[in-house]
């Protein structure tokens, strides 16, 4: 494993930028001394309170949701939190990316040091050692409602650290065993409350939450540079994005996407030619107002993340600055479901634009050939890649329906409205890859009908159309397409996020 290039200290004031780095692998993790010194003495706390016969605490003195009123016996307290483990590991289907385990290990120690769950520095450290090592758990990504935390998926996330469970290991599968041998670790025993302080949380949610925002955030800024080259070959109007029309209705998100369009298309010679129509289709004159909300939803989606990361999302809470024990409901994750449910509309709306614009350029109008086909007829141009954008966009509309009203009641009725947002933000995954896939569509169908116009493009997208050109080579006739489709979202995939910024000086790196 190769060392990390910079740490990161566990504080409150983490920004979007570092939880990526983290997702990535690209930072050793740490727990400051002094968020260390008040998870030992928040644990003091909960162990003098063990033994009361005065006080009943959920899931340290009793069993877990519908037998939160069966008391347990001081003998098996301990029993009680690897036995909850256990039976908690139900998770099923596709495992979470690397992303998601890394992030998941770095959310459940930052929370866990906010030190309000009673447990022992040491349960920290073994989740430092795993996120340090990319040890990474296997973390199947169904099984969570949204609500008591992700129980299931942080059921598999901390089975490796008893010994139990597999593990991700510079590209092999391992036994939790092994990986604690590989580690120099020996198991966890978990004391009252561990097991309980592991399972609670929002950590499965939050993590795919910031993976998805890292890709979002890609598909916005391409969403910008194809709406732009296709404005190009459409030879569309500029006064859409006059900055008149936008101050008079300043909405955040669309101010500036209007912005971004008129930095991407300073200095055109197409802006010389005149404009075959007094106005355009919505799907390219209402680009600042449709891409702008989305924009927006971005930035409240990273909004909340923030919030949710410094959060502690565990219950009871054991506060011991106050001498309290306080049962509540902070591992709902209504807050992260809602947003994901807003998330997935703004995906599909960039889509489904994208997919129009693509439509209008196929259309043999304004001087482009049906179907940008040079033969007609004999050739088919990009017909069908048309059709491929539909499906995708189809597809995306189907599963941006709401998951947070489809709530059902679990554990015997004790738990009778969840989230689903664990559903909420799996669906986010193929949302962005079928988006993705339409915006490749959008630029390679643009590229082509820019073949067709002699005048140049201004500098930043001259620059972006060159980048492209010298790592894919569009063929003059008929192709089998989805060749060129993968190579388009091979090479926007690969361009580093920082460098899609659209600014007057973006540059391919």
């Amino acid at each position: 494993m190769q060392p990390r290039p910079s740490v990161i200290a566990l504080t409150n004031n983490l920004t979007e930028k570092d939880w990526y780095a983290l997702a990535l692998g690209e930072a050793t993790l740490q727990v400051p001394h002094d968020r260390m010194q008040e998870v030992r003495a928040n644990r003091a706390f909960l162990e003098e309170g063990l033994h009361r016969e005065d006080v009943t605490w959920y899931g340290i003195h009793t069993g877990f949701g519908a037998l939160c009123n069966t008391r347990i016996g001081k003998d098996r307290l301990e029993e009680l939190q690897h036995n909850l483990v256990l039976s908690h590991a139900c998770g099923c289907g596709s495992d979470a990316e690397p992303e998601v385990v890394r992030l998941m290990l770095a959310l459940k120690v930052h929370s866990l040091a906010m030190a309000y769950s009673g447990v022992r520095p040491e349960i920290l450290e073994a989740l430092l050692d795993f996120y340090n090592h990319d040890m990474l758990p296997v973390v199947p990504t169904q099984g969570s409602l949204g609500a008591s935390g992700d129980l299931a998926p942080l059921a598999h996330l901390v089975l490796p650290l008893l010994g139990m469970g597999e593990c991700d290991y510079l590209g092999s599968r391992i036994s939790g065993r092994m990986a604690l041998e590989r580690l120099g670790r020996a198991a966890l025993q978990l004391g009252a409350k561990e097991g309980l302080a592991l399972l609670n949380g929002t950590q499965y949610m939050l993590a795919s939450g910031w993976v998805a925002l890292m890709k979002a955030r890609r598909l916005d800024r391409w969403a910008t540079l194809c709406a732009a080259l296709s404005s190009e070959a459409f030879l569309v109007s500029d006064q859409p994005f006059d900055e008149m029309i936008h101050r008079i209705r300043p909405h955040a998100g669309q101010v500036r996407a209007a912005e971004q369009m008129r930095m991407l298309l300073e200095g055109s010679l197409l802006r010389e030619i005149p404009r075959p129509a007094v106005q355009d289709p919505y799907a390219f004159r209402c680009i600042p107002q449709v891409h702008g909300t989305s924009k927006q939803v971005l930035d409240a989606w990273a909004s909340m993340l923030l919030v949710e990361s410094n959060a502690v999302t565990d219950n009871p809470l054991v506060d011991h600055r106050l001498g309290k024990v306080l049962s509540g409901g902070n591992f709902h994750g209504q807050v992260l479901a809602m947003a994901f449910d807003h998330a997935a509309l703004a995906i599909s709306e960039w889509a489904s634009m994208a997919e129009r614009r693509i439509f209008l350029l196929l259309s043999g109008t304004r001087g482009l050939p049906p179907f940008l086909a040079r033969d007609s007829g004999v050739e088919s141009g990009l017909m069908i890649a048309q059709y491929t954008a539909a499906a995708l966009v189809s597809q995306n509309k189907q599963l941006a329906t709401p998951t947070v009203v489809d709530t059902l009641p679990s554990s015997n009725g004790q738990e009778d409205h969840v989230s689903m947002g664990a559903n909420g933000v799996n669906r986010l995954r193929p949302m962005l890859d079928n988006a993705m896939t339409v915006q490749a569509i959008e630029w390679l169908t643009a590229i082509r009908a820019m073949s067709y116009r002699q005048e140049g493009l201004g500098p930043v997208l001259h620059r972006w159309v060159a980048q492209y050109g010298e790592q894919v080579t569009l063929p003059s006739g008929d192709a089998q397409w989805s060749l060129y489709i993968q190579a388009t979202l091979d090479f926007m995939r690969s361009m580093p996020l920082d460098s899609l910024a659209v600014t007057t000086a973006t540059t391919p790196n």
